[in-house]
Formats: C-alpha cells, sequence, structure tokens
C-alpha cells in the first residue's frame, strides 16, 4: 500500500484500488479495476468522494449552470487510513471528517484474496456539538467505469412472485442520453435508478445490477447486502464516464431519517462490488460466487449437499396428516431422500384457518391423533434414515392468535401508535426483548423437543414501510434496526444450534439477499408451479445465490409424461433438490427417472461447491424456447439443456471456456433421451437435437479419462 500524501493504492493479485487525496485533504476513489490496467484521464476527473451524506440543510446547490456538490460527503477530508490482511482478507480502511459538523466516517473496503471483488461499508461518528438528521448515506460510489458509452449496457433483474430472476439488459444512453453542453456537472437525475420496497428485500426486483460493455466484454457488478427492501442503487454518466452509487435507504426513497446525535454512530448495510474480464457477465457472475462463497458462515450443509423432500409443492399443498405423510416418507426413503421437511399446516386444528391463528407452533391434535401425535410421523422420518424438518413463519402473529393479546404492544411493528396489520396478521419487531425470547423459546423446543435438523423460514405479508418503536422514529429507520435485529437473531439460533440447516423463503424467492444468505444454508428460488415455467427461474438461480445454496422443486405428477418428468428433475439438478410432487402415484417407469435423477445429483453434487455459473446461450429470457445453465468445474462442465415447445429440435451452445479439446459430451440424465450431440473442440461448440419438447438433458463435457458419475 502506498502512503503518500497525493494518494493510496491498495489491492491484491486480483484487485487494485486507487485513491487520490489532494493538498487539502481532498480525496477520491481514482480508479478500481485489475493490477495493471492503466486509468484514463477523463476517469480521473470523473472520480468521486469516497461517500455520499446527505442530512437536512446539508445539500447541494446550483451556480451559474453548474451543479455545486455541497453535501457532508464532498467536504469530507482525509484523516489517516491503515490496512491489513484478516483471514485470507485485505482490509483497508480510510478515515474521514468534515470541520464544519465534527462527522467522522470509516470508509471500509474488503477483498477476497484472488477475486476481483470489493465489500464495502461505512461507520459514521457524529464528534460535533449539534445532532445531524441523516437522509442518506452511500455505502459505495465509484466513478470513471467506463468512458465507452455508447457500447455501455445496463443489467438489473426483474423479481416477481413466481418469475424470479428475470434479468434485463438495456443499453445505458437510454436512460443517461447525451447532454448539450449547458450542464456540465450531472446531478444523477437522469441516472437508472433501482430501489427496494416495503419489508421484502427482492420484491420487484433483486438488489443487484451492473454495468457491460458490448464490445469489450467488461462488467461490473454489485449487489446490496441488505434484507429488507430499504436499499438503492443508481448508476448514470458525470464527466462523460459511467458511476455507480450503492446505498441502503433514503429519505428520498423509502421516507428514511436517522438522528445522529453527538457520540452515536451509524453503520451503513454492507455491499460487493465484482470486476469481470473480457468474458462479459459470466465472468463477473463467477468472481461474485466465489466472493459469496468466502463472506457467508461456514456451514457442513455447503459441502454435503443433501437431497431434501419438502411435502408441499403439487403434493399436500399446506394440508398435512399422518396418513398423508407416512407413505410419502416411505416413498422418499427408497427414493434416497436425506430430509424430509413438514411445510405449512402442521400446527393447524383449526380446519384450515391456520392463517389467522398462527404464533404458537405447536403441532395439531387433529392431523397427527393418537398418542404420540407428530411423534408418530417424526419417528418414521428418522427409522428411515432421514433427518425430520418443519416450517415455519416466524416473524409473524395471527389477529385471532392468543399471542396477538400477551405479547406487549411494543413487540410489532406499529406506525403512529397503531399496530400495523397485513392480511390478518401483525408483525413482530425483533428489537423487542419479548418478540425475540418468544422466538427463540419456539425454535429451540422445536429442534430440542421435537429433534427439528430443518427449518424452512417463510415470509408471506407485507407491512408496508416499516415501524417507529418511538416517537419521531421515521418507520424506515425502524425498519432498518429490525432487520438488523432479525439478522443478530439468525445469527443466535445457527450459535446455539451450529447443525440446524435453515432455508430461506419468502413467497419464493421476494427475500433473496445475501445479508440472509451469507448466514442462511438454502434459499427457495420460487413458488413457481409449472414445471416449463420454472425452467428459466432454475437456469438464472445462480446468479443471485450459489448453485449449492439454491432450491429448486421437482415434482412429478402421475399426468406427466415421461419427458416431463425428466424435465422437472433436471431443474434442479445443478442446484438442490427440493423433491414433492406425488411420487408414490408414479407408473414404474417414471419413478424410475426420480430414482435416477437422484442418483446421478448425489453422484455430481460433490463438484457444484466449487463451481462457478455461466449462460451460453446468455441469460434466460422468460419466454426463450432453449435454455442452457452451465456450472464449470476445474475437472469438468456441467450442462442442463432445456428444450420448451416452440422450437425447432437443434441448437448450437458455443462454450468458450477452458474446456479440453479431448473432452466428448456424455450424458448423464435422462438415460432415456433421444439426444443428440456433436461437440466441435476447435469451434468450442456443441450441436445438440432434441427430438421432442418439453424435454431437458444434463451433459458433462470432461476428457474420456476423467471420472465419470
Amino acid at each position: 500500500m502506498t502512503n503518500e500524501r497525493q494518494g493510496i493504492t491498495w489491492g491484491h493479485g486480483a484487485l487494485r484500488l486507487e485513491i487520490g487525496i489532494g493538498p487539502d485533504g481532498d480525496i477520491r476513489l481514482t480508479h478500481l479495476g485489475p493490477p495493471g490496467e492503466t486509468a484514463e484521464a477523463e476517469r480521473h476527473r470523473a472520480a468521486l468522494p469516497l461517500i455520499e451524506v446527505t442530512a437536512t440543510g446539508h445539500g447541494r446547490h446550483w451556480s451559474s449552470h453548474r451543479l455545486i456538490d455541497t453535501t457532508i460527503g464532498a467536504r469530507m477530508r482525509h484523516r489517516r487510513h491503515h490496512a491489513l490482511r484478516e483471514d485470507g482478507w485485505h482490509v483497508l480502511t480510510v478515515e474521514l471528517h468534515d470541520p464544519e459538523t465534527g462527522l467522522a466516517a470509516d470508509v471500509v473496503y474488503r477483498s477476497p484474496d484472488g477475486l476481483p471483488v470489493l465489500r464495502s461499508e461505512v461507520v459514521l461518528r457524529n464528534e460535533g456539538k449539534s445532532t445531524l438528521l441523516l437522509e442518506s448515506v452511500t455505502s459505495l460510489a465509484v466513478g470513471g467505469l467506463t468512458g465507452a458509452l455508447e457500447s455501455a449496457d445496463l443489467l438489473w433483474a426483474d423479481n416477481d412472485w413466481l418469475a424470479e430472476y428475470r434479468w434485463q439488459r438495456r443499453p445505458l444512453r437510454l436512460t443517461s442520453p447525451r447532454l448539450s453542453g449547458r450542464v456540465r456537472h450531472g446531478s444523477g437525475k437522469g441516472a437508472f435508478t433501482q430501489a427496494g420496497q416495503g419489508v421484502w428485500s427482492s420484491c420487484g426486483s433483486l438488489p443487484m445490477g451492473g454495468l457491460a460493455d458490448r464490445q469489450t466484454g467488461r462488467t461490473w457488478l454489485w449487489q446490496i447486502e441488505h434484507n429488507g427492501g430499504g436499499w438503492r442503487w443508481e448508476c448514470g454518466v458525470r464527466e462523460d464516464t459511467a458511476y455507480v452509487a450503492l446505498s441502503g435507504p433514503s429519505d428520498t426513497h423509502h421516507g428514511w431519517r436517522h438522528p445522529l446525535a453527538p457520540g452515536d454512530v451509524f453503520r451503513t448495510v454492507p455491499v460487493a462490488l465484482a470486476v469481470g474480464g473480457d468474458d462479459g457477465p459470466d465472468g463477473a457472475f463467477a468472481a461474485l460466487t466465489g466472493y459469496r462463497r468466502a463472506v457467508r458462515r461456514p456451514h457442513p450443509d455447503h459441502r454435503r449437499l443433501p437431497v431434501i423432500f419438502n411435502d408441499y409443492m403439487n403434493c399436500l399443498m399446506g394440508d398435512p396428516t399422518t396418513a398423508k405423510l407416512l407413505p410419502l416418507i416411505d416413498e422418499a426413503a427408497q427414493t434416497g431422500v436425506e430430509y424430509f421437511v413438514i411445510d405449512a399446516g402442521w400446527y393447524d386444528d383449526n380446519d384450515g384457518g391456520w392463517w389467522v391463528g398462527v404464533g404458537a407452533w405447536e403441532p395439531s391434535a387433529s392431523r397427527f391423533p393418537g398418542e404420540r401425535g407428530i411423534h408418530e410421523v417424526l419417528d418414521r422420518i428418522r427409522e428411515r434414515g432421514m433427518i425430520p424438518g418443519l416450517w415455519l413463519e416466524p416473524e409473524v402473529i395471527g389477529v385471532s392468535s392468543p399471542l396477538a393479546q400477551s405479547l406487549p404492544d411494543e413487540a410489532f411493528f406499529r406506525r403512529d401508535g397503531i399496530r400495523v396489520t397485513d392480511n390478518l396478521r401483525h408483525h413482530l419487531d425483533l428489537r423487542h426483548p419479548a418478540a425475540r425470547a418468544h422466538l427463540d423459546q419456539v425454535v429451540d423446543r422445536l429442534v430440542g423437543e421435537l429433534g427439528i435438523g430443518y427449518l424452512k423460514l417463510d415470509h408471506n405479508i407485507d407491512p408496508g414501510s416499516g415501524t417507529s418503536s418511538r416517537p419521531g422514529e421515521a418507520p424506515a429507520a425502524g425498519l432498518l434496526g429490525h432487520n438488523r435485529a432479525h439478522l443478530d437473531w439468525l445469527d443466535g439460533i445457527l450459535d446455539r444450534h451450529p447443525h440446524l440447516v435453515v432455508e430461506n423463503c419468502a413467497s419464493g424467492g421476494m427475500r433473496s439477499d445475501y445479508a440472509l444468505l451469507s448466514r442462511l444454508q438454502l434459499q427457495s428460488t420460487s413458488d413457481q408451479q409449472n414445471l416449463q415455467l420454472y425452467a428459466p427461474i432454475a437456469a438464472s438461480a445462480p446468479t443471485a445465490v450459489p448453485p449449492e445454496q439454491g432450491a429448486v422443486w421437482a415434482y412429478p405428477q402421475p399426468e406427466d409424461s415421461l419427458d416431463e418428468v425428466a424435465f422437472t428433475m433436471a431443474n434442479a439438478l445443478l442446484g438442490r433438490i427440493h423433491l414433492s410432487g406425488r411420487v408414490p402415484e408414479l407408473d414404474p417407469d417414471a419413478r424410475a427417472l426420480v430414482h435416477e435423477a437422484v442418483a446421478v445429483y448425489k453422484a455430481i453434487r460433490a463438484d457444484l461447491p466449487q463451481a462457478v455459473p455461466a449462460w451460453p446461450l446468455g441469460l434466460p429470457a422468460w419466454d426463450d424456447p432453449w435454455i442452457a445453465l452451465a456450472l464449470h468445474t476445474p475437472a469438468a462442465t456441467y450442462l442442463t439443456v432445456w428444450r420448451r415447445p416452440g422450437a425447432v429440435d437443434t441448437t448450437t451452445i458455443r462454450l468458450p471456456y477452458p474446456i479440453d479439446a479431448a473432452a466428448r459430451a456424455e450424458l448423464l440424465y435422462p438415460s432415456i433421451s433421444k439426444v443428440t450431440t456433436a461437440w466441435d473442440p476447435r469451434a468450442a461448440e456443441l450441436t445438440l437435437t432434441l427430438p421432442t419438447a418439453p424435454s431437458a438433458v444434463l451433459l458433462r463435457l470432461a476428457r474420456p479419462e476423467a471420472d465419470a458419475p
């Protein structure tokens, strides 16, 4: 690291960051990219302050047709900096200070060794004499990304219930058009902006984005690691180059305000930015995948990848009973399942009225009759060699639950002193000790008394802007506080029960974020019930979550054709199998396809935690007739290809990756497929014919001598 007053150079073999420091201490991030890359002069001119802080009474103004930045962030000056190495991470802390307000900031950059990814967060301290009312704080701001604006494309992912991970790509110039010469300093008003909403972090769009140069292939990808809707990013043009700014909640988009009294501290939400090479978005997603593995909490599940059966999707659909579960348990065990999860309804004694009465999470006596109750079912699961799991929606209390009266009003989301109700449910505020004590007692009882080894934590309401625990607290500030308390509660669960496997779910993929997924082991990718519509979701899921954390439903039905059974099973083979459906009712040929899929998955799953994803036909569009997902490992490439109705029967897939010239394409699943393939190693092209639609196959490309599953 360079320590001279004129600047800081910091990084490692995969990433270099340069910060310029002026004679008066003015400090700006001048370069972020691969080592050896020289930043053009125009990119230096476009350098931004390390952070942007807006507070009431401290903003921007116009002078002589030019926007003058008088925000606190622009006034901050370099105080000191230091670097260290920490458990495989490079860490740089830059200390800043605003002499006018007394606000101090620690800008903390982290990067895992060998990966071109920067993680950033900011810690603010009020060292002044007056309270500052914060309105927005960036976690990372980077200017000068590229001057090739005419070839720059924005990337973002629309994300809706039943239609998750739908990536879009549009020219940057559509939202940041070329301007005439009057205005020299863009205000960001013409930038492309994405922002979260409500309590779900990925409702409407993923907390992610990107910028790609369609000529050079260089791609920047970013993610905001926040478990609520209070996040925002913008990407636009300043000084004829592209910039990006990433932040948590703001006053403009979320009504967020935070009073920072003298001596108080505020920490922003973490964000990460991956810098790809010349291999387009695939290279940046590979880097981000490696980063996600480095930043998450270690857990045995990430290496073992056990097969899971869940009784919900296209199966019991929230109506479990002893009589219905026992044959499913026996069939799952014969199939090779290792965890059996009882989904919603196991606590319902109200003939389907459980939605408004949830909260106590006690097993139903009517659904599990007899002296042993639910223990009969749980013991059968264990007798068949599987680990039992349960569904839970911990953050909600139904309006008719006794807990709605016994817990104090302060334990719930409130606004203007009134308890918030959404869809006949109240939402717990986990900052309150009574709320947290209730949930701790529930989890400890389920794990300790029932022997549960797997929890699926769901979340199915969106109670709006947040909560005010005290007069004057902005609901968005209360929501941020609850979000952080939620993460702390999850950390506590896993500290007490380190082998418990916890799945993250919110009406499918409505909380796909890496605040939660850096802690929890799996992510439910969707509630989509149509096997053909699930294909683009399953193929795109590795953009948001590493393959070994992406739970994908496979739900064969007795009325499905053999091609359809293979299609739904193939959906899950490069992720985490969440088997469901009416498996005991399948005919022998269809059942054999299910057993075969599980056996193939067990043979290849040891490779998945080291694999990085790629999309040789491009990121899937919702209606694409051909879809392909590749996972690259040092020894082999696994490739799932889907053909949906409306496509011709042949496609050519280019795989410009380090695949051995002697490699051949081997069919792994299904063995009954009539697929034909021709691999051209010189062109790195695979021509593939699937004679029927819908159909899907899993292939392995490797040298013939490589071990085959």
